[in-house]
C-alpha cells in the first residue's frame, strides 16, 4: 500500500513552511514541496490566498499553523503532540505564543534587511522591544526546562523555534540575545537536532545585525573653508565597507606564542592508544603549562539536577555548541549520581591560553559553570591535580566515588 501523497506550495525559504516540514521529518512523512511556487495554484487551493496550503488525498490545508498541526497528529506515537489532551493544550498555547508573540515583532524587525518592506525606525526599535518582551517569557519558563513541554521536542518546540530563526540567524546578535541564555540554549539545542537540520541546514548565529537600505544614519557632511560645500551621496547608499577580518584569539595565540604542545597530537594519542596510563604518561610528557592550561568545570545549578536524560542532554548541547574552539579544547564532561541522590555535571578541560574566557565566548552555557584552574601559567599541576585530570579522562564507571551515568569527550 503507498503511502498517502502531500505537496507543500510555499515560497522558497519561508520560515511558516518550516515548521510543517520539521513536523513531517519526525513523523516520517514524505511531503514535497513544489517545485515552483505559483500563487495562482495557492488561490485556488486556499480561501485566502496565502502560501504556505497542504495538497492532501482528502483536500487542501491553509494557514501554516493548521498544517503543522495536522502533520503533527498523523502520528501519534512519536509524541509531537503530547501524551494526553492536557499536553496537547499546552502545546497548542506555544504555537499560539509564537504566532502571537514572536511572529509579528520578528518580521517587522527582519523584514526591511532582507528588503521585504521599507525600514522604519520607530516600529524597528518597537519590534526589538516586543521581541524582547516574547524573548523574556521563554527564557523564564526555560530556566529548568529542557523543551517547552515535556521531556522532548514537540511541536510546541518547532514552532517557536522556526519562528526565531530568521531573527537569531540576521538581526539578534550577541548582546541582544546576552539576557537570554536559556532561550539560546534552547533554541540551539532544537536546530541541531538531524530532523531540524533536515530542513533547515546548519544554523549559524548572527554576530552582527544585518542592516535594512537607510537604516544605518547618514554621515554628516563636513564642511569645506573657503569653497563650495561637496555634492556626497548619502552614507546609506554607499557600498558598506569590506569588513575587516579579525583572527580568533587563539589563532592569534598560536602566531604570537607557538607553543610546543600539538593537540592534534595529543587526540590522536588519547583516541588510538592501546592503554590510558600510556596516553596519559605521553600527556604529562607533553604537557606546556606555559601555552595551556587545565580546568575543573562544577555546574553552578547540580543541586536543581533531577533526571539524568535532562543532565545528559545539557552535556551533549554544552559539546555541540563548542564547536568554535575545537581545535584548540579538549575535555571530558560527565554526569554523576543518581537521581535518588544528587545529579551532577562536572568535566575537566584542557584550553589554549590560560583563562576559560574565550570558550565562554563560544558557548554562553560555559558561564553557568564555575571553573577552577588545575594547572598552566604559574601553576604546576600537583599530585592531587594529575590525579583528577586522569580519573575524569580515563575513568568509566566511578568518580568522585561517585557512579558516571554518562559521559562525553570533546576532542
Amino acid at each position: 500500500m503507498s503511502s498517502p501523497s502531500y505537496t507543500l506550495h510555499t515560497p522558497e525559504g519561508s520560515f511558516r513552511a518550516f515548521k510543517a516540514l520539521i513536523a513531517a521529518e519526525y513523523n516520517g512523512i514524505n511531503v514535497e514541496v513544489a517545485a515552483e511556487f505559483d500563487p495562482e495554484t495557492v488561490k485556488s487551493l486556499s480561501p485566502t490566498g496565502k502560501a504556505p496550503v497542504l495538497e492532501t488525498p482528502q483536500g487542501a490545508i491553509f494557514e501554516s499553523n493548521a498544517i503543522a498541526r495536522y502533520l503533527a497528529k498523523i502520528r501519534r506515537d512519536t509524541g509531537l503532540t503530547g501524551d494526553s489532551v492536557y499536553d496537547e493544550a499546552v502545546i497548542d498555547s506555544w504555537v499560539d505564543f509564537a504566532a502571537n508573540e514572536l511572529e509579528l515583532p520578528a518580521t517587522v524587525w527582519f523584514y526591511p534587511a532582507l528588503g521585504y518592506m521599507p525600514f522604519n525606525k520607530e516600529a524597528h526599535e518597537k519590534a526589538k522591544t516586543d521581541l524582547a518582551a516574547g524573548l523574556t517569557t521563554l527564557n523564564n519558563h526555560l530556566l529548568t526546562k529542557t523543551y517547552l513541554v515535556g521531556d522532548q521536542i514537540t511541536l510546541a518546540d518547532i514552532t517557536v523555534a522556526s519562528a526565531l530563526l530568521y531573527p537569531m540567524k540576521l538581526v539578534c546578535d550577541k548582546a541582544y540575545l546576552k539576557p537570554f541564555g536559556n532561550a539560546v540554549r534552547w533554541f540551539t539545542t532544537c536546530v541541531n537536532q538531524p530532523e531540524f537540520k533536515k530542513v533547515l541546514g546548519d544554523v549559524v548565529m548572527c554576530k552582527k545585525e544585518t542592516m535594512a537600505a537607510g537604516q544605518a544614519a547618514p554621515k554628516a557632511e563636513a564642511s569645506n573653508k573657503g569653497g563650495k560645500k561637496k555634492d556626497k551621496k548619502p552614507a546609506a547608499d554607499a557600498p558598506p565597507p569590506a569588513p575587516k577580518k579579525v583572527d580568533h584569539p587563539y589563532k592569534i595565540m598560536d602566531k604570537e606564542a607557538p607553543s610546543k604542545f600539538i593537540m592534534d597530537a595529543w587526540k590522536k594519542t588519547y583516541s588510538n592508544c592501546e592503554s590510558y596510563d600510556t596516553a596519559m604518561a605521553t600527556f604529562w610528557e607533553t604537557f606546556d603549562k606555559e601555552g595551556y592550561s587545565l580546568w575543573y568545570q562544577t555546574y553552578n545549578f547540580n543541586e536543581e539536577n533531577t533526571m539524568a536524560f535532562k543532565c545528559c542532554n545539557a552535556v551533549g548541547g554544552f559539546m555541540q555548541r563548542s564547536d568554535e574552539v575545537r581545535k584548540w579544547a579538549f575535555g571530558a564532561m560527565h554526569v554523576i549520581g543518581t537521581e535518588d541522590t544528587v545529579l551532577e555535571i562536572n568535566g575537566v578541560w584542557l584550553l589554549r591560553g590560560d583563562t576559560p574566557d574565550h570558550l565562554k565566548q563560544a558557548n554562553d552555557d560555559a558561564n553557568w559553570y564555575t571553573w577552577k584552574k588545575l594547572a598552566g601559567k604559574g601553576l604546576d599541576p600537583t599530585a592531587e591535580a594529575k590525579q583528577m585530570v586522569t580519573d575524569y579522562w580515563v575513568n568509566e564507571e566511578t568518580l568522585e566515588g561517585k557512579p558516571i551515568v554518562d559521559s562525553k569527550c570533546f576532542k
